[in-house]
């Protein structure tokens, strides 16, 4: 038993506190080492990695032991003619689910096939929203009406906070003598959680000292931040996304192994009824499975899969074909800052030239939104696709189990 392995069981040392003492590679060594002897299990796999901890250690994880690896497969190439992304790419997924990238593949193939798939972003802004408990109802209502008088004054002081964020708006919102005020920020290339927090609590602040409401939290849940939350379909959250591409007859038919009725029957029954009548947030096939195998091939937070899953898909029914859509009203995405700096991870950016700041900044995290767009549609049209023809359980049984 080495000197720090002594000291850990002791408790004289603290698991936390081995990188004070050591450097990153042999503090994560000396705490594996630890767990693997508290545990009596060995993590020979957990200990074998390839990425540079040094960065990791600082801002991604805490009492890092090793690291699991989750396998990455492509599908594509995908064509997408969006504002920011125009051009054809291979997809980055990681997963465990077998049947996935191929499905996802599959989807891919039929929008090549289509000329690609036209994507664009109608809304981008993160939001944090902290709450204030007012005296009653009548200074609730002087606070929000404050809070409109004075968005100048709101927008300096959270700007002065950033050096790459804006202050887009504040909102509003009260319950009794609860004041939640929506505070809304291009954070351009960053997904920017940390950035509009550090923001809305100077704001915070100023309200507090301007109106005499007590801030109570710098999150009020009206953001709403990895929770589903009608607000953020209705007003949006990170970009808000719109993919869609026109297929014909013969497309469907020839791919899909279905119709275009059919298709359009499934899409209404499935993803519109089944889901409202399922009260569910999510009117799709599957979008989280591709949003979740993007996030995590790309340095993404996976938590904020909750939102991204909230996609609705449309079919329509037009001459000589079908035209079917993906909307994603909050895909809260980033190419720098998290753990898009992983090594790893940001290699799977630059697969699709997205690694980085972009030149205007914001430009490579809405190509990066629109790219993950255009493969959630190709993951809906293959699985709707599946679901018509009756060849989702066969599919499973041939490439899930092997």
């Amino acid at each position: 038993m080495d000197d720090y392995t002594r000291r850990l069981k002791e408790g004289s040392l603290k698991l936390y506190a081995l990188e004070k003492e050591l450097p990153p590679e042999e503090a994560v060594r000396v705490r594996r080492t630890f767990i693997e002897e508290e545990t009596g299990t060995a993590l020979p796999a957990v200990g074998s990695f390839t990425i540079g901890i040094d960065r990791v250690v600082k801002r991604n994880i805490e009492n890092m032991i090793g690291a699991v690896q989750v396998p990455i497969g492509v599908a594509g190439p995908l064509p997408v003619k969006g504002e920011y992304a125009r051009g054809s790419y291979y997809l980055p997924l990681a997963t465990t689910e077998g049947a996935l990238v191929a499905s996802v593949n599959r989807g891919c193939s039929l929008i090549t096939r289509a000329g690609g798939a036209d994507v664009r972003i109608m809304r981008d802004g993160m939001t944090r929203a902290p709450v204030f408990a007012a005296r009653d109802v009548v200074h609730a209502r002087e606070v929000v009406a404050w809070v409109d008088e004075h968005t100048a004054e709101i927008r300096e002081t959270a700007e002065s906070t950033t050096k790459h964020g804006e202050f887009l708006e504040a909102v509003s919102y009260v319950a009794g003598t609860s004041v939640f005020v929506r505070l809304e920020f291009d954070t351009k290339d960053a997904m920017g959680m940390n950035m509009v927090t550090i923001a809305s609590q100077k704001v915070g602040e100023l309200i507090e000292r301007e109106t005499g409401a007590r801030l109570v939290s710098t999150s009020g849940n009206m953001c709403t931040d990895k929770k589903p939350a009608a607000i953020n379909l209705v007003r949006g959250r990170g970009k808000t996304v719109v993919a869609g591409v026109r297929l014909t007859d013969e497309m469907v038919a020839d791919l899909l192994k279905t119709d275009s009725e059919t298709l359009v029957a499934a899409n209404y029954r499935k993803n519109l009824v089944g889901s409202a009548r399922a009260a569910s947030f999510g009117f799709n096939a599957h979008a989280a499975n591709v949003v979740a195998a993007m996030f995590i091939a790309c340095g993404q937070d996976p938590a904020h899969v909750v939102e991204g899953s909230t996609a609705i898909t449309t079919a329509d029914r037009v001459d000589g074909g079908v035209y079917v859509s993906v909307t994603l009203p909050s895909l809260p995405v980033g190419t720098v800052g998290g753990g898009t700096g992983i090594d790893t991870q940001h290699e799977c950016l630059a697969m699709l030239g997205v690694a980085g700041g972009g030149d205007p900044p914001g430009t490579h995290a809405k190509a990066l939104a629109e790219i993950v767009a255009a493969g959630v549609l190709a993951g809906e049209l293959s699985l709707l696709g599946a679901l018509a023809a009756q060849h989702l359980a066969r599919a499973h049984q041939d490439l899930g189990r092997g």
